[in-house]
């Protein structure tokens, strides 16, 4: 069975889908393979509803030597960003064993007013887009996508990486500048501050820059791994 999206207001209430390193923007696709039981029970609501999720990051422990973290006081609940994005279910297919591949759609980012009690397992949070209105129509901003397509060239070949550049290069600035900040292996400190850039424009400048920076420390170890998909 396939449930398509159809268009309706994003709600002041929304179901909170913390995931780490993970970057939903307004426009951009992401495919999720939901099978944990609250997760579930969430996918269901959300599709009785206005079929809106809150995507947002948990805050990382800090190792910094300064006394607990308050992300390490309830490790099932650990503090989140106050920034997300919500996006709309725009497909939606139960799999034998109970689990649900979801296809979500960007809308707009959100800023965590309030969270408020749980549903069935899973976070909710009052929430506010008034500060985001113009990620209604991000996806037809006009951006140049020759600086990036520069920059992403330098970067596969200092690092012997390889891009279908060709692919990359037909597809409209914007859509190439949320690509490259989804799928580019930046920590999720990195991935927060790109969400939270005021708007393309900044968010292209931020991304020149930590392409640009690379991802390899002055003693040569890298900064990061790359995220594991599983």
């Amino acid at each position: 069975m396939t449930v398509d999206a159809t268009d309706r207001p994003l709600p002041g209430e929304l179901p909170l889908f913390p995931l780490t390193g993970s970057l939903l923007l307004p426009g951009n696709w992401m495919p999720l393979n939901v099978f944990e039981p609250r997760y579930r029970r969430m996918v269901e609501d959300a599709l009785e509803g206005p079929r809106a999720i809150g995507m947002i990051q948990p805050i990382l422990p800090r190792d910094d030597n300064h006394g607990p973290d308050p992300a390490l006081v309830d490790p099932d609940r650990p503090a989140l960003y106050r920034i997300g994005c919500a996006g709309r279910i725009e497909r939606c297919e139960p799999q034998e064993d109970g689990r649900y591949l979801v296809l979500l759609k960007g809308a707009c980012r959100f800023r965590v007013r309030d969270e408020l009690p749980e549903v069935r397992g899973y976070r909710r949070a009052q929430v506010a887009y008034d500060e985001f209105t113009a990620d209604l129509h991000e996806p037809e901003a006009v951006l140049d996508p020759d600086p990036l397509l520069t920059a992403l060239r330098g970067f596969a070949a200092s690092r012997e990486l390889e891009f279908d550049l060709d692919r990359l290069e037909t597809l409209p600035g914007v859509s190439l500048l949320n690509g490259l900040s989804v799928a580019l292996p930046f920590t999720p400190g990195e991935k927060q501050a790109l969400l939270e850039a005021e708007g393309p424009g900044d968010r292209q400048e931020l991304l020149l820059t930590l392409m640009g920076m690379g991802f390899t420390s002055p003693h040569g170890c890298p900064r990061h791994s790359p995220p594991v998909v599983n």
